[in-house]
């Protein structure tokens, strides 16, 4: 293995996101299951999956799709939950070496997600385009294999058993809020906030379109969690440098 990754950045990049790549196994396949059941073809989910690595993005895209909502509120909704992917690209472009050019800079900024954000961040040193491709490609591969599976099965299954997995999406999310809401008060009212919104939307606000809903409810959301708990000028420091 050490001889591989000495020789081989894209064979190293395949081995670091092989991790990556079984977690979306499975959160994808709920992601699948949901997508069939919205009114879309596996084929249609695949596409999804294999176009826009994102799991908050592809299920509130798959949710505004199946209520036919606008360009603009799709647009909006995409805006609002991935654009802390613009703010990772940036961090990660201070440990990319000089090969990287502008075209290489476009491709891998397709595939940066959390996980992979992750990872590369805490390489030594700089890393390579070969290695940001074969980490990339693999994480792709198994978001995009869940998400057949998935689908294939929603397909296949028993409408109450399928219907007992498309909560996995759900789950994932719920696990990724409840660890840092226990250790700040600020992303439990940011969370608790977002909550409320979207509860208030779905049984009182109806007018308002869920793609619209998703959008008021995250803004809302962050403007809360700011007022209420600004960073402290010590803490933007801390970052800064």
């Amino acid at each position: 293995m050490t001889v591989i990754s000495a020789k081989s950045p894209f064979a190293r990049g395949l081995v670091d996101g092989i991790p990556i790549a079984l977690g979306y196994l499975s959160v994808s396949f709920g992601l699948g299951i949901i997508t069939v059941r919205s009114g879309l073809t596996p084929l249609t989910a695949v596409i999804i999956s294999a176009t826009n690595l994102t799991s908050a993005g592809q299920a509130a895209g798959i949710a505004i799709i199946a209520a036919g909502g606008s360009y603009i509120e799709m647009a909006l909704t995409q805006l609002v939950i991935n654009l802390r992917y613009g703010l990772m690209g940036l961090s990660l472009s201070q440990k990319l070496d000089d090969t990287f050019n502008t075209p290489r800079r476009l491709l891998v900024s397709f595939g940066i997600t959390d996980e992979i954000f992750a990872v590369a961040s805490a390489q030594k040193g700089k890393i390579t385009a070969r290695y940001m491709y074969g980490m990339i490609l693999i994480a792709a591969f198994g978001w995009s294999l869940g998400t057949f599976l998935g689908a294939a099965a929603g397909q296949l299954l028993p409408t109450s058993l399928s219907n007992a997995m498309g909560i996995m999406l759900y789950a994932m999310f719920v696990a990724i809020v409840i660890p840092p809401a226990k250790k700040s008060r600020s992303v439990l009212a940011v969370a608790v906030t977002a909550a409320l919104c979207s509860l208030i939307f779905k049984y009182v606000l109806t007018a308002v379109s869920g793609g619209f809903a998703i959008i008021i409810s995250a803004v809302l959301a962050a403007t809360v969690g700011a007022l209420v708990f600004p960073v402290a000028d010590d803490d933007k420091e801390d970052a800064a440098s």
